[in-house]
């Protein structure tokens, strides 16, 4: 079984940036799509932002212009590059294969085992 292993979270203050990292066990890594999930205190999880085997690329409204996905197959890795943070983004991030749709909201998981995924506090 493959394992994705979420890193990179912590405590900013709002206006700040990180950049999350997720990394894959096993290949083939290259052909298969990623998506950045977070869930929030109270929250669903929602996906905020997936990127397919070509590279291409979606996000949920609330961070498009802020954050950026993007992959490097030959580290088995997938980022999120997440600038000008908000409280809001406040949540536990996630990463997971999904079966992509460039339409955000028709990107869905593929499997329902999730990792122990990365805090990000945002402080005000």
């Amino acid at each position: 079984q493959v394992h994705l292993v979420e890193s990179g979270g912590g405590l900013v203050q709002a206006g700040e940036s990180l950049t999350l990292s997720c990394t894959a066990s096993l290949g083939p890594f290259s052909i298969n799509a990623l998506g950045w999930f977070r869930r929030a205190p109270g929250n669903q999880r929602e996906l905020a932002a997936a990127i397919s085997s070509s590279g291409r690329t979606n996000y949920a409204p609330s961070v498009k212009g802020r954050f950026t996905i993007s992959r490097d197959n030959a580290k088995n890795t997938v980022y999120l590059q997440m600038n000008s943070l908000r409280p809001e983004d406040t949540a536990v991030y996630y990463c997971n294969w999904v079966k992509y749709s460039d339409d955000n909201l028709r990107t869905q998981p593929l499997y329902d085992n999730w990792g122990q995924g990365t805090q990000v506090t945002v402080s005000s």
